[in-house]
């Protein structure tokens, strides 16, 4: 592949670091000790894709969504999905207007979802269907209402959460839908330092608040900059290896073979090739290296990957499988 790279998206590239490196500043002063899912949800949107986060309610998840919002300069909302959600109540729906002549005209009525960073909060309470209408948007990023298609704002990303504990009365996703999220991000508790910060900061008499960094005119500009990002032969071999190997039918791993149930598809090589090089740029640099692609090989397969019953009966976890794959690089 060429590895070459023009002046001008050197340039871009240095005022690219400099715009990150403060917005990265400027969410740690509201988000306290979660610097891995921060750099993660990040790199997701420059990338251009969507996050599930998944991690028990407290960890500030909507608050992050929230200040991501402010410092990206994005139009962002919020839906909380629930059983009784209709996809009418994301995507919007047409009402019968009637003028003072008495003609009648239908209106569409915009839905929650025409925004540029939508928070999904607890995904898997709706029910199947209302889940698609969002996962349709979120692929094909425009809604169709009554057959007129109707664009999303850009540009548009969707931050979905899931509770990894209570599912009693929740619609597991499917994995083709799954799949139209970049990463799976795992939001962990605090360590003791960063909570004993987070107890000061949060229950005195003011809240930090967050400061704009950017525009969502620059953060596309970021994302065209990223696709230009060389990647060298040695990283797209540990992208191929990676993905094909965590295929049971491909893998020259017996092991993988015995205790994989299905892979992942092209779209997760895609997801590594885009999030590695955002990842170059968001630490400071215009090419990605294979440490980048194994750092992120964890938030790429989790959730395109599944273990046999018996595997997951004999103790195998999918994060133990991805290490394993990895090692195979290393």
């Amino acid at each position: 592949m060429d590895q070459t790279i023009d002046t001008a998206t050197q340039d871009a590239a240095r005022q690219a670091v400099e715009t990150l490196a403060q917005a990265r500043t400027n969410i740690g002063d509201v988000i306290y000790g979660q610097d891995r899912v921060v750099d993660l949800a990040l790199t997701a949107i420059l990338s251009g894709g969507h996050a599930l986060l998944v991690g028990v309610p407290g960890l500030a998840k909507t608050l992050l969504v929230e200040t991501l919002g402010t410092v990206l300069g994005l139009k962002e909302s919020r839906i909380q999905f629930t059983p009784d959600l209709m996809p009418a109540d994301i995507l919007g729906s047409e009402v019968l207007d009637q003028a003072e002549g008495g003609q009648r005209s239908f209106r569409f009525i915009k839905g929650p979802i025409f925004t540029q960073l939508l928070m999904a909060d607890e995904i898997n309470r709706a029910s199947p269907r209302t889940q698609s209408a969002l996962l349709q948007a979120m692929q094909e990023r425009h809604v169709t209402i009554a057959g007129k298609p109707h664009a999303l704002p850009r540009p548009f990303h969707v931050l979905a959460t899931q509770n990894p504990i209570e599912q009693e009365g929740t619609y597991p996703l499917p994995e083709a839908q799954l799949d139209r999220f970049l990463f799976q991000i795992d939001v962990g508790f605090p360590e003791l330092a960063t909570e004993r910060d987070i107890l000061i900061a949060t229950t005195g008499a003011s809240l930090p608040d967050a400061a704009k960094a950017m525009t969502a005119k620059k953060l596309m500009e970021m994302q065209t900059l990223v696709r230009k990002l060389p990647v060298s032969e040695n990283v797209l071999d540990a992208i191929l290896s990676l993905v094909r190997n965590a295929r049971p039918d491909q893998s020259d791993d017996e092991t993988i073979r015995k205790t994989v149930s299905w892979g992942p598809g092209p779209r997760a090589g895609q997801a590594l090739m885009l999030a590695s090089r955002a990842k170059a740029l968001i630490d400071g640099r215009v090419a990605p290296s294979v440490d980048d692609v194994l750092d992120l090989a964890g938030p790429v397969l989790r959730h395109r990957m599944a273990l046999s019953f018996a595997a997951r009966a004999d103790g195998a976890t999918i994060d133990g499988t991805i290490d394993r794959l990895k090692d195979r690089i290393r």
